[in-house]
């Protein structure tokens, strides 16, 4: 029988069960089946949900690129955004994906205007006094590599801190970093829209 479990990320942590470099890994936070693995992956400075399980199924469903799941991102910025930029980000921004030039797909992008209620993060970011920073809400359709920095960086709005908040409907609301969730499949693949 298969397993469903999700995650709260940390910062600095491989979305990986081996370490590299002697850099945590998942197998620093999280207790697994041997046979578990993450489906898709965060960037090692990113932080928020992924999903553990055995199941391979759940892997294509997830990552088919046809299906577009909706992904939702808490993304902390430096600088204000203008209209243009956000108008940019909406509707998509050339950036380089295994060194070939790729075109974003439109996505939804909103300007939050107080930062959303997330846990803190360790070590914070670095505060510039000078330098304004600004929170944004992505949901994309698409998942390529640290696509989301590239994407803030294309526009001018280098990206501070990134959170996975959401797959469809399934969050880390109420989750803190180095949590985890054990989740039946009926519950999982409703909250992903999955059949």
């Amino acid at each position: 029988m298969n397993r469903y479990l999700f995650i709260y990320k940390p910062y600095r942590v491989l979305s990986q069960f081996t370490s590299e470099s002697d850099k945590k890994c998942l197998k620093d936070f999280f207790s697994v089946p041997s046979n578990a693995y993450p489906v898709g992956r965060l960037d090692y400075d990113s932080e928020g949900l992924l999903i553990i399980t055995d199941d391979k199924k759940l892997n294509h469903l997830l990552l088919d690129p046809r299906r577009g799941h909706k992904r939702e991102y808490f993304v902390q910025v430096e600088g204000t955004p203008s209209t243009y930029q956000i108008s940019m980000l909406e509707k998509g921004v050339g950036i380089s994906i295994d060194g070939k030039k790729y075109l974003t797909m439109p996505c939804e992008v909103s300007v939050l205007d107080n930062p959303p209620d997330v846990p803190e993060r360790f070590p914070p970011i670095r505060v510039r006094k000078t330098v304004p920073d600004s929170w944004l809400r992505l949901i994309l359709k698409e998942g390529k590599n640290r696509q989301v920095r590239k994407m803030t960086a294309a526009v001018g709005l280098p990206t501070l801190r990134l959170i996975r908040w959401k797959i469809e409907n399934l969050s880390v609301k109420n989750l803190h970093p180095g949590d985890m969730m054990e989740i039946t499949k009926k519950d999982l693949y409703n909250l992903l829209h999955l059949k």
